[in-house]
């Protein structure tokens, strides 16, 4: 068969690939491509046959780079009871150097909201993050194959030193997706607790034993004495500790008794006291996750 007279020649053919694939116009359509190429003064094909070109080398849904890859959402995990799934994350914290920071390394567990780690360094590094799950799991009791440790892409939390650490333990690692703050919710919304308390310095810390007095304050106080929104305000070493519940059974019969008393102040059910049983950390979108702050 002869071929047409006006069939492009192959140098014709890779130039239309080399313009559509370029960083300028790989993210258009040849509709878009064809007047900006006559803007400056260059045709190099008519829109068909750039669509007919695409279609034959399997790019007419988007070309390759024209987007960055899709980043598949983190397997959702669930956690019915404390010591089932932490999160850990590494803030910075201000040193008296302008430029240098403290590292305040923090796990906690999304059951509970109990902090069950803290600890304040120099660096980032692997290494610590590995001592520092190590004995939070001996503290806890944590036994092979019980956890999930979910923490963000940083290099510390893929370091070889802590993913051999978790392999020995039996804790099954889980990272968020690149750049994606909100994969891990409850470490994020922890760092603003800490940071947003009255207490928290206005000028950096003046040492390394500064920043770790000023963990262990904060420590204590969130695991002890603050009534948390997201498990309906007991506090996390309660939650852990199963205490929870006799707590908000007695606010339920307070509230109840209120009712019973007057009942014409009351246009429907009392205050929702029931336990949370279930947390969800990368839930589907339609399963809403408990409040993390």
């Amino acid at each position: 068969m002869t071929a047409p007279a006006n069939k492009l020649t192959e140098a014709e053919r890779r130039r239309v690939l080399e313009v559509v694939n370029s960083p300028e116009h790989r993210d258009r359509s040849p509709k878009q491509i064809v007047p900006s190429l006559a803007d400056q003064g260059v045709y190099i094909a008519s829109e068909s046959t750039m669509y007919r070109i695409l279609r034959e080398t399997g790019q007419l849904v988007h070309r390759a780079a024209s987007k960055p890859p899709a980043r598949r959402r983190p397997d959702e995990l669930v956690a019915t009871a404390p010591n089932q799934v932490w999160s850990w994350d590494i803030t910075y914290l201000k040193s008296p150097i302008l430029g240098s920071f403290f590292y305040l390394y923090l796990a906690v567990d999304i059951f509970s909201r109990k902090i069950v780690a803290a600890e304040v360094h120099k660096t980032e590094d692997s290494g610590r993050a590995a001592e520092m799950i190590t004995g939070a799991c001996v503290a806890e009791g944590i036994d092979p194959g019980q956890l999930a440790l979910h923490s963000d892409n940083g290099s510390p939390m893929k370091g070889a030193t802590l993913l051999a650490t978790l392999q020995q333990l039996g804790v099954m690692p889980s990272f968020s997706r690149p750049r994606v703050s909100d994969d891990n919710p409850f470490s994020e919304a922890l760092f603003r607790t800490a940071k947003y308390r009255p207490e928290y310095p206005s000028r950096p810390f003046e040492s390394l034993e500064a920043a770790r007095e000023w963990v262990l304050w904060f420590v204590e106080w969130y695991n002890h004495e603050h009534l948390h929104s997201g498990i309906r305000f007991v506090t996390p070493a309660q939650r852990h500790a199963g205490v929870d519940v006799e707590i908000l059974a007695r606010r339920h019969a307070v509230y109840e008794a209120a009712r019973d008393r007057n009942p014409e102040r009351w246009s429907g059910r009392t205050r929702n006291w029931s336990r949370i049983e279930a947390v969800h950390l990368n839930p589907p979108h339609d399963i809403p996750a408990a409040e993390a702050a």
